[in-house]
């Protein structure tokens, strides 16, 4: 039997936002998925699936035992219970009272976000964040002959976003 190879970034890309951080705190601090999966009374398997976005998004009572498991206060808890709130894997768009092109917007991407590359998905978010993306790719989203501003950013200060994936293990 072929032994499969691991691939670290698709992994990592593979994680939600809440999976992402939830393993860099467990890093950070030397912790293993089954002991922290025990502490919350759930398998190492699902918690594991949980961290990809294979179980949905997490309900608020393994947020708040994610919490205390890390003993994390004020911002970080905060950080997480928002990072949880983004970790949808399938996310549901209700456009249609947006308009049509609101309409064919979320159509689009939700047919083509496999397809984008890291930096084109990270252009879009500072888009949604409203902070500047690289000037390279505020121009390539924005299309030629463009200075490669967004009219439509609304200059209000982003909410804090999770660092792009990194190659973390459980």
């Amino acid at each position: 039997m072929a032994r499969r190879t691991r691939d670290p970034q698709a992994e990592a890309r593979a994680l939600t936002p809440f999976g992402r951080h939830v393993r860099r705190l467990r890093a950070a601090r030397g912790l293993q998925l089954k002991h922290m999966a025990a502490h919350l009374g759930v398998s190492s398997a699902y918690l594991s699936a949980l961290e990809r976005g294979e179980r949905g998004r997490p309900t608020f009572t393994l947020v708040q035992g994610t919490i205390h498991y890390f003993g994390v206060i004020w911002d970080e808890a905060d950080e997480l219970q928002r990072l949880a709130e983004l970790s949808d894997p399938a996310p549901r768009i209700p456009a249609a009272a947006a308009g049509p092109d609101a309409v064919l917007l979320a159509n689009r991407l939700a047919r083509e976000i496999g397809g984008l590359d890291a930096g084109r998905v990270e252009a879009m978010l500072a888009i949604l964040d409203g902070i500047p993306a690289t000037p390279d790719a505020a121009a390539e989203l924005d299309g030629p002959g463009t200075s490669g501003s967004n009219p439509s950013r609304s200059g209000a200060p982003a909410p804090s976003r999770d660092p792009s994936p990194d190659q973390d293990s459980n």
